[in-house]
C-alpha cells in the first residue's frame, strides 16, 4: 500500500509538470488595476511585509503544498528548502499522512527543516486526520501552521480514493488543540461563501481557498484512471478570483490564496482583492524541474523586484494602500458578483 502511495507522490508531480500551463486560469484578467502616472513613490519605501493571522511573512507569497512521500519529491522537498531559506520565502510541504504510515519516508519531509531550520513551514494533512496524526506531522516537519486539505472532488475522482466526506468533527478538534494555527485548505475547485461561513462556525479562522486555474487534481486524477470517463469535471469548481471574492461575505477571516498563480502581477491582483499571503506550486515546481535551485532562487529574487515594481507604479507603499487603489472588472465577473449577491 505504501508503496503505491510512493508511486502516486510522484505520479502527481509528473502530471502536474505535464499539465503546467504559464497562462492562469484563476480569472485575474478579469481585474485591471488602473495605472498611477504620477506616482510619487520608490521602490526603497515600499513594504512587502505581511502578516497572515498569528504569521508574520516578510513575503507576500510562499511556496505551496506540493512534494514529498518518495525519494524523488524528497529531492524536491529539499531543493525547495533550500530556496525558502535563501529567499525568506515561507513553503508548505505535501501531505504527510504516507509518511505516517511508512516512518521510511519520513526523512522525504524531515529534510525541510533540516534544510532551512529558521524559516516558516506549514505541516500538511487530511481533512479527516485524527489529533495524534496532526501532532505527528506537526513534529515531523517542526512546523509553525498546519494544513488540513479540502479534497473532495480529487478524492472521488482519484481511483483510490475517499468516497466518504465527514470531516467536520475531526476538523472542530483538530482547530482547538492544535497549538499553531490551522489552515483549512482546498486544492484547486475554491470555496463559497457558504462553506467558509460553515468552517467559521467550526471555529476555523485561517482559510486557504485553493481556486481553480492552477494545477487540476480532477485533470490529473482522471487522467490516471483507466478509462478517462471524468473529463466532464475538469473545469470543476471556483476559481481563485471568483473565492477571493466569496471570502468578501465571510468577515473576521485570515486568507490565503493559491491556484494558478503565475507571476508577480497576479499576486499583487490577489492581495488587492483581500488574500493576506499568496502561495505559488506548480510555477515553482516547473521551473526547478526545468532548471535548477538556483535559477529558482534567481526568479524568485526577480518576483521580489516585480512585486516592488508594481506597487512603485500604482503609488503605494504598503499592501494596505494598495487596496485603496482604482480598479475595473469584466462583465463576466460583474455578473457573477450579482448572481452571487457579492457586488
Amino acid at each position: 500500500m505504501t508503496s503505491r502511495q510512493s508511486h502516486r507522490k510522484d505520479e502527481h508531480v509528473s502530471l502536474a509538470k505535464k499539465f503546467h500551463s504559464d497562462v492562469s486560469q484563476a480569472g485575474f484578467q478579469a481585474l485591471r488595476l488602473l495605472p498611477n502616472a504620477l506616482p510619487e513613490s520608490d521602490f526603497t519605501n515600499v513594504s512587502l511585509k505581511t502578516t497572515f493571522g498569528k504569521l508574520v511573512l516578510e513575503l507576500p507569497f510562499y511556496i505551496e503544498a506540493m512534494t514529498g512521500g518518495s525519494s524523488f519529491t524528497k529531492k524536491l522537498n529539499q531543493q525547495l528548502a533550500h530556496v525558502a531559506a535563501e529567499t525568506g520565502l515561507a513553503m508548505a510541504v505535501g501531505s504527510e499522512s504516507v509518511a505516517l504510515k511508512d516512518p521510511t519516508l519520513r526523512d522525504s519531509f524531515s529534510i525541510v527543516r533540516k534544510v532551512n531550520p529558521h524559516g516558516l513551514i506549514f505541516a500538511n494533512l487530511s481533512a479527516g486526520a485524527s489529533l495524534d496524526e496532526c501532532h505527528a506531522a506537526l513534529e515531523l516537519v517542526q512546523g509553525d501552521a498546519l494544513e488540513l486539505h479540502l479534497n473532495a472532488a480529487q478524492e472521488a475522482i482519484m481511483p483510490e480514493g475517499d468516497r466518504s466526506f465527514h470531516w467536520a468533527e475531526h476538523l472542530q478538534a483538530n482547530v482547538a488543540a492544535s497549538p499553531v494555527p490551522v489552515i483549512l485548505k482546498e486544492v484547486g475547485f475554491g470555496m463559497t461563501q457558504e462553506t467558509m461561513l460553515t468552517l467559521r462556525s467550526l471555529g476555523v479562522q485561517y482559510l486557504n481557498l485553493g481556486g481553480h486555474g492552477g494545477t487540476n487534481f480532477a485533470q490529473i486524477e482522471n487522467f490516471r484512471r483507466p478509462q478517462k470517463d471524468f473529463a466532464y469535471l475538469s473545469d470543476w469548481g471556483l476559481t481563485t478570483v471568483e473565492s477571493l471574492y466569496e471570502a468578501h461575505a465571510v468577515p473576521d477571516m485570515y486568507i490565503a490564496a493559491a491556484g494558478g498563480i503565475t507571476n508577480p502581477l497576479e499576486i499583487v491582483k490577489a492581495l488587492y482583492l483581500g488574500a493576506d499571503a499568496v502561495g505559488v506550486a506548480g510555477t515553482l515546481l516547473t521551473y526547478l524541474i526545468d532548471h535548477d535551485v538556483n535559477a529558482t532562487i534567481e526568479l524568485v529574487r526577480e518576483w521580489i523586484t516585480g512585486l516592488r515594481t508594481i506597487f512603485a507604479l500604482l503609488g503605494v507603499h504598503s499592501i494596505a494602500e494598495l487596496r485603496q487603489r482604482p480598479a475595473v472588472l469584466s462583465s463576466e465577473l460583474l455578473t457573477y458578483l450579482q448572481q452571487r449577491n457579492l457586488s
